[in-house]
């Protein structure tokens, strides 16, 4: 895997619904090995921008680069990600919804298993990996999203809020398999409002606000470490503390 280059991001990204301007001239670069946050209010475009360079958007102006190339489909291959929310089939169980993603995307099938013991959904710990998903909490359709998205083994993993819905014990394991991604050389891109969660788990973070970053790059630079230095910067940044 190499872990030189700029893994996942996109230059000039504009985008517009109808007279609002969502994006204007983003540029955006997550490098391999470390955890990328992206942050921004409700409705500053962060969904937007991910579903853009996934190619699940169209873009009015702009480049998106994927592993040292211009984005192609071909590329996705070698990307895991969970967007606005996990798309479940709720009348198949856990194993199967994984099971259908594995025949859609050549995986072997002993890697269904593997995926499941990762998110804690397997038999064994939660029971949970034969129980129809439509009976399923928001945190383990949740670990779910995070199975599907992990099943290829990617380079790149997308998360949008991923943190949505688990409970204290579900965020400490992500945090920790987010961490051990990243220090396998992976690139993680998450998108969250979290801040004190971010603290946690980011290397480096982009603030959002007006289409555009109006911070991009390490954590450590940007807020001195706890969760009440990132608010108060984020809040300067933004112009968040006049609403």
């Amino acid at each position: 895997m190499t872990t030189t280059i700029p893994a996942f991001g996109c230059s000039g990204l504009t985008k517009s619904f109808g007279a609002h301007r969502v994006l204007d001239g983003l540029d955006l670069t997550a490098t391999p090995g470390r955890v990328y946050a992206l942050l921004g209010r409700n409705g500053a475009g962060k969904s937007t921008s991910l579903k853009i360079m996934l190619g699940l958007l169209r873009a009015d102006a702009g480049e998106c680069h994927l592993l040292g190339e211009p984005f192609s489909r071909a590329g996705l291959a070698r990307v895991g990600a969970s967007i606005d929310g996990p798309a479940l089939y709720g009348h198949l169980s856990a194993r199967d919804n994984v099971r259908v993603h594995a025949l859609l995307t050549g995986v072997d099938a002993d890697r269904v298993t593997e995926v499941l013991e990762v998110v804690g959904l397997d038999a064994g710990r939660r029971g949970a990996g034969r129980t129809k998903v439509r009976s399923f909490s928001t945190g383990m359709k949740a670990r779910l999203a995070l199975a599907i998205a992990l099943l290829t083994d990617p380079d790149v993993l997308v998360l949008d809020e991923p943190q949505n819905g688990l409970d204290p014990e579900g965020i400490i394991e992500l945090r920790g398999l987010i961490r051990e991604l990243a220090a396998r050389g992976r690139t993680v891109l998450i998108s969250s409002h979290q801040l004190g969660e971010v603290v946690r788990l980011a290397d480096d973070i982009g603030v959002l606000a007006g289409g555009r970053l109006v911070y991009e790059g390490p954590l450590a630079d940007f807020a001195e470490g706890s969760a009440g230095d990132l608010e108060a910067a984020y809040l300067a940044a933004t112009g968040g503390g006049a609403r």
